[in-house]
């Protein structure tokens, strides 16, 4: 895979998402400036400017109409996508972690940072899929994480619950009508080893976390119950599930501060694959110069982008060698069956 690299951002790389046909790719870094780029050939498509600080979370609609961000200049904003139009700006007393619409685009949800006096929350607003409509400054719901802050969350499937990870390494399921609090695994990763990302399954039932205890889990949506575990030996902080092939995409690496005189190799800084059934490494993807922060793939199982500490995109397409792979495990498997 020769990997198409974007640049267009000044400091590290936060976030990267798809939308949902996989044509356009958004990122967002430690600089203000929110990119979009054409998925096939890496051209940037265009800018969204308005934040104050660095960025920390997007996503983008299902009808890629309207785009969600989040950063440190304690706000959330929307935007139309088409115009780069701001729509509409929450403000809040602390930064803002991650953003998520639910899977119809009728809901963003919001986390805030714990900071100042201030706890953690999770906040939902209801969203009105025409941009030319006003939207609401009301929350219709408030999640306050009192015990430990909230890092990560998002919508499962027909926006049930709302999923949490914490500070404490704990994920937590809520009623998404309510808010009630309906259960906490508190032994989903190590003690106070901060779950890093929460990414979805296409059909929003079960979910994969990655976290600095150097595994990334699956886990189910109703129960919280952790279907499969990947360990590696770097702290991980972000985990993606591929559609097509039963892969799951690890990214992360040791803090810049503790390989500032070691090479890339040692640092540990590529794209793990692993089957997603039998939780096992089948390869790894290298090229950054620094930690990944975050790995999406694309809708369709056709590739995936990192974006990492090093300020960088990179977009890579699978062959058709990923396709026809078969491992080694599913052929004895697929035989045996036969």
């Amino acid at each position: 895979m020769r990997p198409i690299l974007l640049s267009g951002h000044e400091r590290a790389l936060t976030q990267v998402k798809y939308n949902s046909d996989g044509d356009i790719i958004f990122s967002v870094s430690k600089d203000h400036v929110v990119c979009a780029w054409f998925s096939h050939n890496g051209e940037r498509l265009g800018t969204y400017h308005g934040h104050q600080g660095a960025l920390w979370t997007v996503d983008v609609d299902p009808t890629s109409t309207l785009l969600a961000t989040g950063g440190a200049d304690n706000t959330l904003r929307l935007w139309e996508v088409k115009s780069g139009k701001l729509l509409k700006t929450w403000e809040f007393a602390t930064s803002i972690k991650r953003a998520e619409f639910s899977a119809d685009g009728r809901q963003l949800l919001g986390v805030t940072e714990k900071r100042s006096g201030h706890l953690s929350t999770i906040v939902v607003y209801e969203i009105n899929p025409d941009p030319e409509a006003e939207q609401t400054d009301e929350q219709s719901l408030r999640i306050v994480c009192d015990e430990s802050k909230a890092t990560v969350a998002g919508f499962s499937y027909l926006a049930h619950y709302i999923i949490a990870g914490h500070e404490d390494g704990s994920v937590s399921q809520y009623d998404a009508k309510s808010g009630e609090l309906l259960y906490n695994n508190s032994e989903a990763h190590e003690p106070d080893m901060q779950v890093t990302d929460l990414q979805w399954s296409p059909d929003r039932t079960y979910f994969i976390t990655a976290s600095k205890d150097k595994t990334a889990k699956i886990f189910a949506a109703d129960s919280l119950e952790v279907l499969k575990t990947y360990t590696t030996d770097t702290p991980l902080n972000s985990a993606a599930i591929t559609p097509v092939k039963d892969y799951v995409i690890l990214g992360g690496g040791q803090a810049a501060m503790d390989v500032t005189t070691t090479s890339a190799r040692q640092g540990k800084f590529e794209a793990r694959f692993y089957h997603k059934v039998f939780q096992e490494e089948i390869g790894r993807v290298r090229g950054h110069f620094g930690p990944l922060n975050y790995v999406a793939v694309h809708p369709q199982g056709t590739g995936y982008c990192s974006g990492s500490e090093d300020g960088y995109v990179r977009v890579h397409h699978f062959d058709k060698p990923y396709f026809d792979f078969m491992y080694e495990v599913e052929r004895e498997h697929a035989q045996a069956n036969l």
